[in-house]
């Protein structure tokens, strides 16, 4: 008999809903909604070190709106996970509190690793699925071990694994943090671009010294950032999430993508139908992260999951 579950995951530029039907034997997903909405609670954090009013009042609305989804669907159980955003911040108490109120959860503000954990077992569950056999990883055209990289838009995750996690590290470079602390300009000059390639590169030097990421056998890029860099790579005339998950992008075409968001103005980004409103000012930076990890690690593609963190709330509240 299946269980109904809701996962939340709260990051620093978006809120996402999944409420599924969970197999308790084999961890199968039945989904019945799968929602986001761009809130942007990170907003000024990197620069005060708080959350703004106005990014909590979006986050909270948001909140309102899938507590009642939540409650329509009958969810047996709910698990809501806050990430780099609320752990950066002085006043997440301010934050916790009134997801409480709202959601009748405590709100779960993890540690790096646990988000990376979260985010290896929702990922490569798909991957290693359509390699086959959703028990064995190295199975198929997809051999292991797998590095899992999620650019958030604080933090970003590098977890290295076969069935279970190695190594992980989470280090704070994402695609809102890189871009209000360096591309301000509109498009931003060489400059800031290679200002934000060092810090790119010093993260990657930090997640390194803990993850042995030249072991990766295949990477598999999630979230926001990198599926929005597949579904441009693929010439979607409109954001189609079928299409997306499990494609393959060339490491040249991720460069090339991510050279193109950074030449171009917000308005030229904000015609392009596969880029989410709220992601037009961001999604430069974080293609960029993805494009110097691709060319750290020297792989061929980076195979892209819309399966990640979220899937992975979902999967835990089986243990």
């Amino acid at each position: 008999m299946s269980i109904r579950v809701a996962a939340i995951d709260c990051g620093t530029n978006s809120i996402r809903l999944l409420v599924t039907d969970l197999d308790p034997q084999t961890g199968a997903e039945s989904v019945l909604t799968r929602r986001m909405e761009i809130v942007r609670l990170g907003q000024g954090v990197d620069a005060t070190g708080r959350l703004a009013p106005e990014a909590l009042q979006r986050t909270f609305a948001a909140c309102d709106d899938y507590a009642a989804e939540i409650r329509s669907l009958g969810a047996e159980r709910i698990r809501f996970v806050a990430t780099s955003a609320t752990r950066d911040a002085a006043n997440r108490d301010e934050f916790v509190a009134g997801v409480r109120s709202r959601l009748g959860v405590e709100p779960e503000v993890i540690s790096g690793s646990e988000e990376a954990a979260l985010s290896f077992s929702g990922a490569t569950r798909a991957v290693a699925a359509a390699s086959g056999d959703a028990e064995s990883a190295d199975a198929g055209g997809h051999p292991t071990p797998y590095l899992v990289v999620d650019i958030g838009g604080g933090s970003t995750e590098f977890v290295l694994g076969d069935r279970e996690v190695e190594a992980a590290r989470s280090v704070d470079i994402g695609c809102v943090r890189l871009t209000e602390r360096h591309l301000t300009q509109d498009p931003p000059t060489l400059a800031q671009i290679a200002a934000a390639r060092r810090d790119i590169d010093a993260a990657i030097d930090l997640a390194a010294e803990q993850v042995p990421i030249n072991q990766a056998k295949t990477l598999v890029g999630v979230a926001g950032s990198v599926t929005t860099v597949s579904a441009i790579a693929l010439g979607l005339p409109e954001y189609d999430r079928d299409r997306v998950h499990l494609s393959r992008i060339s490491a040249e075409t991720v460069r090339q993508v991510a050279g193109d968001l950074l030449a171009s103005t917000h308005a030229q980004r904000a015609a392009n139908p596969v880029i989410h409103p709220g992601r037009v000012d961001v999604i430069g930076a974080g293609a960029l992260i993805l494009a110097q990890i691709v060319d750290r690690l020297g792989l061929a593609e980076v195979v892209v999951s819309e399966h990640d963190i979220l899937d992975g709330i979902a999967l835990s509240q089986l243990r």
